[in-house]
């Protein structure tokens, strides 16, 4: 579907009285197309210290709704929705939003560490309060009655006793009196306003907490909806990119001869090590990509041997160390322990794999005013990159967000960006460049590999009196969640800018993982330095929850190795090393509705069949949201193949906004983080990687979600609401490891719990 002809700055900022936008109503799903305008007017972007910098009201009652938070696909929007209609009082039905559009909306910080509900909800809902109060006074003015014998409903302010005399927002738009302005406090992730209002007491409520379906939901399943992918752009013509042959591969030459003949074709592309094809259709641009002859040095065998990678890590010696939570002594009281347990535990690379391969399309003016239509979940970060790339101020760079297939953190989408700018910068015109599923799956930044490594002390009562925590990781910021720099994408590292943006990310026991309470702790993280620090296809970054699976998969693992060396129960041992009341509430409503029979673990009998069965158990506390979650395994004995039969989650994140939403995130969460314990594992060779599409990164399907998905909400409305993105992914692995354990006796301690890895657990045991 072609876009309308596209708005300026100038123009949609130009209303009447200073308040309505220039344009009709709209679906939602088409305006982040319809707003992509040339990036002109950078002085008119509304200020975020202005009312009408986060919200706008229209003649047509429209309550438009600006922030710099993006739809992902956990229902935000709705969310958000949800909160500005509560505190506007006015209807669901009348807010629309607009998402992730640097021309017109606040950097927010874009989407990240569960914080859009957390974080970004706080200034619409100190801007609608703002917005109802001056309304209010507005209606006062003008039905010439106190404001104190008026009340909203709906939208209308009506004169108490007689609701004949009331006065629609509509009616009261255009008043330049809305442009209040506000205090602004903080930046990015934490940047927040507050006004003359104040927002509603929880106990008020009657639009946040009910299940109101996403407003995103019908036309993704009726196909309507639009996608970047859908994008189209006058004049757009289509790109690919050639990549090197391996990690330090260099260009030699390219024979462009070789591509002449296909039809449609526009240019070769080169610069430094980056080789793209631009045609005049993506079937001949992917054609030109497969046939162009380039001719590449060697690759570097820069990798260590797959098999390695573990031992590598553990030898290596660490670029950077930090302690981590630091308690008595430990050393002491584990050489004095009556019982003492030691294990290790190894996390792999993995790729975000994206349901589908992501898309950006640029418009490189000569000025070097551009237009980006990218899904990546932080475009107040890539805009600024991509000024750098173009060495042009900031303001003449616009970038649109539009919801991609998918997205865990760095999937690739900011780099299809990159790729996008240098072929449209190279022809002059509008280029758009689909990714293919190798691009993503061998070329996407991975989620970072961490080898654990973990000793216990028992006292004579089965408590533990000393932990000792150790992990060693590439760095989960390699590749840094912000795009803010040009070094930080693929395409410029190929064409020679270096990366000066990578930083240093611990996997640290108590931050990525639950904390116990235990009397003598010494944990420390180490981060080895990165195989080769550019254009490597196994360069890391942010992955969904950043060390979070990994470490709770060692910690809830070793909790569960301590429990049976106790021969303890493993939910009563949790319990008696807790004391956060939330940490134990979430335990005990997941036990009660899993019907927990309390025992140690493995079962006294294994059994002689052919199938057993088990459940094991996993906590995760993340930046104040706590989850538990009781996995029932079915493990073949014969093939080692483990089958997740059912879930239990017990969820606390606070004040919950919409209950049918935060049910579908966590739903969503546990068969993620299934597939990453179970399934999911970047192979690679010592210069490249080798996993390119599903057969070699295979990921769950539907065949293998579970028999029966129970979820259990804690709500605290008297708390703020806390992030629900991420934190049902932490305890996953473990409680699938516990429960394979609890079915077998035989404990693996690898990600992912694969066929062979159980069957090998299954052969030491015995």
């Amino acid at each position: 579907m072609a876009p309308k002809t596209p708005l300026s700055r100038r123009e949609f900022v130009k209303d009447a009285g200073g308040l309505l936008i220039g344009f009709s109503l709209m679906d939602a799903t088409m305006l982040p197309r319809l707003l992509a305008a040339p990036a002109d007017d950078a002085a008119l972007v509304p200020s975020p210290g202005r009312l009408d910098g986060w919200l706008r009201i229209e003649k047509d009652e429209t309550i438009r709704v600006f922030t710099g938070k993006a739809e992902i696909g956990m229902g935000v929007q709705t969310a958000l929705s949800q909160i500005v209609a509560e505190e506007l009082d006015a209807p669901f039905e009348h807010i629309s939003f607009v998402m992730a559009d640097t021309a017109i909306t606040p950097d927010q910080g874009g989407v990240g560490g569960s914080t859009s509900v957390a974080q970004g909800g706080k200034p619409l809902r100190n801007a609608a309060a703002t917005a109802r109060v001056v309304l209010l006074q507005l209606a006062s003015q003008r039905l010439g009655v106190p404001l104190e014998q008026l009340q909203v409903k709906n939208g209308v302010v009506s004169v108490m006793g007689d609701p004949a005399k009331s006065i629609s927002y509509g009616a009261l738009a255009g008043s330049p009196d809305l442009h209040e302005a506000l205090k602004t406090t903080g930046d990015g992730f934490g940047l927040n306003v507050e006004g003359a209002g104040k927002p509603k007491a929880p106990s008020t409520y009657t639009v946040v907490g009910q299940p109101i379906p996403r407003v995103d939901m019908r036309p993704k399943v009726l196909g309507q909806f639009s996608y970047a992918g859908d994008v189209r752009v006058p004049g757009m013509l289509h790109g690919r990119v050639v990549r090197p042959v391996g990690v330090g591969s260099t260009l030699q030459g390219v024979d462009e001869s070789s591509v002449k003949e296909i039809p449609g074709m526009v240019k070769v592309v080169v610069k430094g090590n980056f080789v793209g094809v631009v045609a005049q259709t993506e079937w001949s641009a992917i054609r030109a990509a497969q046939a162009l002859k380039v001719s590449w040095t060697a690759p570097k065998a820069a990798f260590p041997d797959q098999q390695d990678l573990y031992r590598h890590l553990r030898t290596a010696t660490p670029k950077v160390s930090k302690d981590g939570i630091v308690r008595g002594d430990a050393a002491a009281a584990m050489s004095s322990a009556a019982k003492k347990v030691q294990a290790s535990y190894d996390w792999p690379f993995q790729s975000h794999a994206t349901m589908g391969p992501g898309c950006g399309i640029a418009d490189v003016q000569p000025d070097g005013v551009t237009t980006i239509w990218s899904g990546g979940q932080k475009p107040h970060s890539l805009q600024k990159a991509i000024a750098e790339l173009l060495h042009v101020p900031l303001e003449r760079i616009r970038i649109v967000w539009v919801e991609d297939a998918g997205s865990y953190g760095r999937p690739g989408f900011d780099d299809i960006a990159g790729d996008a700018v240098l072929l449209s910068q190279a022809v002059g015109k509008p280029v758009r460049v689909q990714w293919m599923r190798a691009d993503m799956t061998a070329w996407g930044a991975k989620g970072n590999p961490v080898a654990f490594d973990l000793a216990g002390g028992l006292d004579a009562d089965g408590k533990v009196s000393a932990f000792q925590f150790t992990s060693r990781a590439l760095s989960g910021t390699e590749i840094t969640p912000q795009p803010v720099t040009a070094g930080n994408l693929l395409a410029c590292q190929l064409t020679g800018i270096l990366n000066a943006a990578a930083a240093d990310e611990f996997a640290q026991y108590g931050e990525a993982s639950a904390e116990y309470q235990i009397p003598n702790v010494h944990a420390v993280g180490h981060v080895v330095a990165t195989f080769d620090p550019v254009a490597s296809p196994l360069r890391t970054t942010h992955f969904r929850d950043p060390n979070g699976p990994a470490t709770a998969f060692a910690v809830e693992s070793f909790m569960d190795e301590m429990a049976a060396s106790a021969g303890a129960d493993p939910i009563e041992f949790r319990l008696k090393h807790l004391s956060d009341p939330r940490a134990k509430a979430v335990l005990a409503a997941a036990a009660e509705k899993a019907g927990w029979d309390s025992r140690p673990s493995p079962k006294k009998s294994v059994g002689a069949g052919e199938l057993l069965t088990g459940r094991g158990v996993g906590l995760g506390v993340r930046n104040g949201t706590y989850v538990a979650t009781i996995a029932e395994v079915e493990v073949n004995r014969g093939t080692g193949a483990a089958r997740v039969k059912r879930f239990v989650c017990a969820h606390d994140c606070g004040l919950i906004v919409n209950p049918d939403g935060l049910r579908g995130v966590i739903a969503a969460n546990l068969m993620h983080s299934m597939s990453r314990a179970m399934k999911e594992e970047v192979k690679f060779d010592r210069s490249q990687v080798t996993s390119m599409d599903w057969v070699t990164y295979p990921v769950v399907r539907a065949s293998d979600v579970p028999e029966q998905v129970d979820i259990v909400l804690i709500n605290h409305p008297e708390l703020p609401a806390g992030g629900a993105g991420e934190p049902s992914s932490r305890p996953t692995a473990g409680a699938i490891a516990n429960a394979v354990f609890d079915a077998t006796g035989a404990r693996v301690r690898q990600a992912p719990l694969t066929p062979p890895r159980i069957k090998a657990a299954l052969a030491s045991k015995a």
